[in-house]
């Protein structure tokens, strides 16, 4: 019989994010035996083949977590745990937090450890000195600008991306940046983020009476649009707000929702000053199924964004059937082409997003569901959970090979 494959996904707390849940999950019916490592931020039901190592936020907890590891080690592995702690004294993290979350990976040695988010990619260079392949995902925001704004990071990206086995990319875009740091193109492979099966919102659309229809493809006033996301300098809400703006002079009539931007001071003020107190409502943060109905029920998806590998929230709502207008940043043209399968637009560019509002207001109903049903068709072909599983272990394989 095939050994199992003994994959750690670590991102640092358990559970992660959706996108990184469904990886989780994904791998777990794949055969492999999954390992997380890290802080418990809240209790979760995983599967048999996914074991979880984790400690809880408190000194108790923590150092019950190192006793344990430590005992284990001196016991069985002394020598392995003598190596371990010289590396991290020579890096200046052997305190008692670095121990704590080192010494479970070590005891429990899996095949393949794979980080994440590359900011804590320093942290985890020492597995390779215990024969585990290192692999590291490149995602948004780690790649794309923070290596720019903090000359350290960028620093250890360019030391340390030559040495990793293998990497994982959300976009073609994504990739291209980390050669920048020295990270081998032949050891990077572009693996779409993928989304569960799902049951096509157009087709039951299409079968619908004709009045159910019109409601659910937004001829409806006034035309409703929603984002999602932090309120980040990166998200680019400032430019959709003074797009919002440029409707309301022209006498358009819209309602615009930002999930997650309740408290974000300069869009308030923004909304303040453009007079958009109507216009705009700034949402607090909502649970991911809340999200989901919400963008089923908008009319239009924005993404303003200045910069993204592939906006996972533009997938959830091609995926839900709903219209996306994204600003042509990052990898978003790897999904989305252009009055096809949803709209592009210049970054910060307000003007043209008003202008693709009042397009896509003007639509036939015929035309909303042709490009509905070839977004939906993007998801199929290039963005499932399966194919992104898939993918994933060949990449496993091919590190360890």
């Amino acid at each position: 019989m095939k050994k199992a494959l003994k994959i750690a996904i670590y991102s640092g707390d358990i559970p992660s994010t959706t996108f990184i849940e469904r990886l989780i999950a994904g791998l777990s019916t794949k055969g492999c035996d999954l390992y997380l490592f890290g802080y418990r931020k809240k209790k979760v039901s995983y599967s048999k083949s996914i074991s979880v190592f984790a400690y809880k936020n408190n000194k108790l907890d923590k150092a019950l977590h190192l006793i344990t590891y430590s005992f284990l080690l001196l016991l069985f592995k002394h020598k392995e745990k003598q190596h371990l702690d010289k590396i991290l004294k020579t890096q200046s993290k052997n305190g008692l937090l670095d121990k704590v979350k080192c010494y479970p990976v070590l005891w429990h040695k899996p095949d393949v450890f794979h980080v994440q988010w590359a900011k804590g990619l320093g942290d985890w260079m020492w597995v390779q000195e215990f024969g585990m392949k290192l692999v590291l995902s490149l995602r948004g925001a780690h790649i794309n600008y923070s290596p720019i704004a903090n000359l350290e990071l960028a620093a250890m990206y360019r030391q340390h991306f030559p040495q990793v086995d293998g990497f994982h990319a959300v976009s073609h875009a994504i990739a291209k940046e980390a050669s920048k740091y020295g990270a081998p193109a032949d050891r990077i492979k572009v693996i779409y983020s993928g989304l569960p099966e799902f049951e096509s919102q157009v087709d039951a659309a299409i079968k619908a009476d004709k009045d159910v229809l019109d409601l659910e493809l937004g001829t409806s006033t006034p035309l409703q649009i929603i984002s999602v996301g932090r309120p980040h300098w990166k998200k680019g809400y400032t430019y959709a707000l003074d797009a919002c703006h440029i409707l309301k002079q022209a006498g358009f009539s819209f309602k615009y929702t930002i999930i997650g931007g309740s408290n974000a001071i300069e869009l308030i003020y923004q909304v303040h000053d453009l007079n958009l107190q109507d216009e705009v409502c700034l949402s607090k943060q909502q649970p991911f199924e809340t999200v989901k109905e919400m963008m089923q029920n908008a009319d239009i998806l924005l993404l303003p964004s200045v910069e993204e590998g592939i906006a996972n929230v533009v997938l959830e709502a091609m995926a839900l059937g709903t219209l996306v207008l994204s600003a042509n940043c990052g990898g978003m043209a790897e999904v989305i082409t252009d009055s096809q399968n949803g709209f592009l637009v210049p970054v910060r560019q307000s003007e043209a997003i008003a202008n693709a509002v009042t397009q896509i207001a003007t639509l036939s109903l015929e035309r909303k569901l042709e490009i509905l049903k070839s977004a939906q068709n993007t998801i199929a072909d290039q963005h499932t959970e399966n194919q992104m599983t898939s993918r994933m272990i060949r990449l496993y394989q091919e590190v360890l090979n």
